[in-house]
């Protein structure tokens, strides 16, 4: 394992132990609304506060693009896609279902160089799932490869999405998208974690995956899953920006094109990415 991704997944499990402490006594979890059906708890800030700490120790030079706390760097204010190393950190994706006890939740962790993501970590630490990948190393699920599936048809393929819950008004977009693919698909999911869908997708549980209004700390990690599992990933015209245009569009290398296809008109109609 690359020294730099051996450090992530201390990090990861670390922060899935405190999420997990917490969750077996949720009444006492204090949770307060960032905006709009957007949540945070104080497991979020203690589990972000672990990896950061343990990424600092290991790597004092590196910078931080992470959920809760925002973007740092050490060496002024650097763009994210030109800092020389940058974590990219959810310290608990799922938020909204951990507070409701729903076992469908994960740590995303990415390292990105100079606008590539080069190291990943999604870690369930309610199946002890561990999804593991470096650039040019294949992707690993607790330490078995994984490929994305053998699906070359939309037609019978098993699509995950997330509705777009912070800006309802993104629905007049997506539900359009939506229809479209379930017309076509054998069946639709929404479990309401995007990098633990971005991880299914690369160990073949999805055919495909989509979704509008998502923040890099969403799919920085999931999408070097992906790619390295043999699969594509870019936002709904099939274009490789999808890290910071809030869209994101995955699957196996014919569903996706397949995808971008239905998609790519009603994407057209999407605002550009707001502040």
């Amino acid at each position: 394992m690359h020294p730099m991704l051996n450090v992530a997944v201390r990090a990861a499990r670390a922060a899935g132990r405190i999420i997990t402490r917490a969750s077996h006594d949720l009444e006492k979890v204090r949770v307060a609304s960032k905006q709009r059906n957007d949540f945070v708890t104080e497991v979020d800030q203690a589990a972000e506060s672990a990896i950061i700490t343990t990424l600092q120790q290991a790597y004092p030079g590196h910078a931080f693009l992470a959920e809760e706390s925002g973007h740092s760097t050490p060496q002024g204010d650097i763009p994210p896609n030109e800092a020389e190393h940058i974590w990219i950190i959810d310290p608990l994706d799922g938020t909204t279902n951990f507070i409701h006890g729903l076992p469908q939740y994960a740590v995303s962790i990415a390292l990105m160089q100079k606008g590539v993501v080069t190291q990943a970590v999604v870690y369930d630490p309610n199946r002890d799932e561990l999804y593991t990948a470096s650039k040019g190393r294949g992707a690993f699920l607790n330490d078995r490869r994984i490929r994305v599936s053998s699906a070359i048809k939309l037609d019978g393929a098993l699509v995950g999405t997330g509705f777009p819950f912070r800006r309802i008004e993104d629905l007049d977009h997506y539900l359009p998208i939506l229809k479209a693919v379930m017309e076509k698909a054998a069946g639709v999911r929404r479990p309401g974690a995007a990098a633990l869908d971005l991880a299914y997708v690369a160990a073949g549980r999805y055919d495909a995956f989509f979704e509008i209004g998502l923040m890099p700390w969403d799919v920085a990690a999931g999408s070097l899953l992906v790619s390295e599992a043999g699969g594509l990933i870019g936002d709904l015209h099939g274009e490789a920006n999808h890290i910071f245009t809030e869209q994101v569009l995955a699957g196996t290398p014919k569903v996706f094109s397949q995808m971008v296809a239905l998609c790519a008109p009603h994407a057209a109609q999407i605002p550009a990415v707001r502040n």
